[in-house]
């Protein structure tokens, strides 16, 4: 089936300004842009504020206005492999620069040919944990995107109240079914104050003062984690998700794309690919990169496998690959330093995905009907992974240490194997709640109707 495509053509102007915060991270930026983009087709004047660090690229969004500000991050700051590090250090810096942006918004003196509008609201990546004191000041009511699963939101909400954080126990947690203690979204770092710190700000607290969140999700995935997270938190909720079924493939990567993956995949049978893409931040170190390319090698599987440059910790690129290594794949692997995911994924000849788990990466898949292979790192993708293999039942937790046996066996499985067929068929289903929620009178359909009513009414 294809795309989706926004029933609502281009409308009249609605003269209420959206202005969106994006968090200036790959796995943020992306729903955020996508989120403007479907709002914009709905008639909302945009505006995108956003750091130097990791800025959009303007010229993909002519129908928006963008802000800049300088953040002070030094390279070495903005290059730390420290994820808790990097967003509290974000927030320190960003207050005042975001202020002044955003002031500058409010007067209109940034564009002095923009549509003389009223401004409808502030729409902040969660992740923003200073947000909350700056509407305030100047009057202007703010939502929340969250750009993970619900899910893992809970999980996030009930580490407070949680013990054995840092176990890798295999118990069930009675409070989080079907988590176990290992699946805690726990975010390894140096400041483990500061995680804690973070999640009671931008978990808890900022949900609760808050308009309301909007989410890149479906009812019909997460509908018994919506019914615990409107008892928890009694606030509007949208989930209008997902975001990037409401248009063709688009891209607001920061990293440039291969579009050599896709010649490549037109030369392959239909389903016979094993994709193969750990996100914009994960690391491996160069005994688990050997392993995957072994791994990868000995199922005799065609595999497309992105390596972004800085995924193995101190190689550039692929040049800890054995002597011969590329000879002995060549013609049914293909190696490359990013890939358009969207297309990839709903390529015919892609049958399998092995992921992060990241929650933009788990809902293209679901989309597309593609299985996964889940190897999570850290934080939110824990918690995907293990309700994309044990509750929606449409992949494989690669849960042991990285192994080429194990890899093999585990692209077996999902691949060629009974198991993965049933995985298929099940996922292929969910695209089908997909499709359908995005229909006139489906729950997402419902819920965006609903978006903006309630942007027009603040």
């Amino acid at each position: 089936m294809e795309k989706h495509r926004e029933s609502h053509p281009q409308q009249t102007k609605l003269g209420r300004r959206v202005i969106l915060f994006p968090f200036p991270l790959q796995g943020h930026i992306n729903p955020m842009l996508q989120l403007a983009s479907i709002l914009h087709s709905r008639g909302f004047p945009i505006t995108i504020i956003h750091t130097n660090f990791n800025s959009p690229n303007s010229s993909n969004y002519p129908h928006f206005n963008f802000c800049s500000f300088p953040d002070g991050l030094s390279e070495i700051e903005a290059s730390t492999a420290d994820v808790v590090s990097l967003v509290s250090l974000v927030n320190v810096k960003c207050v005042v620069p975001f202020q002044d942006c955003l002031a500058k918004v409010m007067s209109n003196v940034d564009d002095d040919h923009q549509e003389d509008s009223s401004t409808g609201c502030l729409i902040a990546d969660a992740a923003w944990k200073f947000i909350q004191a700056v509407p305030e000041s100047c009057k202007l009511r703010w939502i929340i995107l969250r750009t993970t699963s619900i899910c893992s939101f809970l999980a996030f909400a009930a580490l407070p109240h949680l013990h054995d954080r840092d176990s890798e126990s295999e118990a069930l947690l009675p409070e989080l079914p079907p988590l176990r203690v290992k699946d805690l979204p726990i975010i390894k770092t140096n400041q483990p104050e500061t995680f804690d710190e973070l999640v009671l700000e931008l978990v808890i607290n900022q949900i609760q003062v808050s308009s309301g969140v909007i989410w890149n999700s479906f009812q019909e995935l997460e509908q018994d984690a919506l019914i615990k997270l409107h008892q928890d938190f009694p606030i509007p909720m949208f989930l209008i998700g997902p975001f990037h079924k409401y248009f063709p493939a688009s891209s607001s990567s920061l990293l440039s794309q291969d579009q050599t993956s896709i010649s490549w995949l037109d030369k392959q049978a239909p389903k016979s690919v094993i994709y193969v893409s750990f996100g914009s931040i994960a690391k491996v170190n160069k005994t688990e990169f050997l392993e995957i390319a072994w791994g990868l090698a000995n199922t005799n599987l065609p595999f497309l496998w992105v390596v972004r440059p800085g995924l193995v910790h101190g190689a550039e690129w692929i040049e800890l690959l054995p002597k011969g290594f590329l000879e002995t794949i060549t013609g049914r692997g293909h190696i490359v330093e990013w890939a358009p995911q969207q297309q990839v994924l709903a390529h015919p000849a892609t049958g399998g995905f092995w992921t992060h788990c990241g929650w933009n990466s788990t809902m293209e898949s679901i989309c597309e009907g593609v299985p996964m292979i889940c190897q999570p790192c850290f934080g939110d993708q824990k918690v995907n992974a293990r309700y994309v293999s044990d509750v929606w039942r449409v992949g494989l937790h690669l849960e042991r240490r990285l192994e080429r046996g194990e890899i093999e066996k585990a692209i077996r499985r999902l691949m060629v194997e009974i198991e993965g067929q049933e995985m298929r068929e099940r996922i292929i289903s969910l695209k089908e709640k997909v499709d359908v929620c995005l229909r006139q009178g489906g729950s997402s359909h419902q819920a965006l109707e609903n978006l903006i009513n309630y942007i027009m009414s603040l």
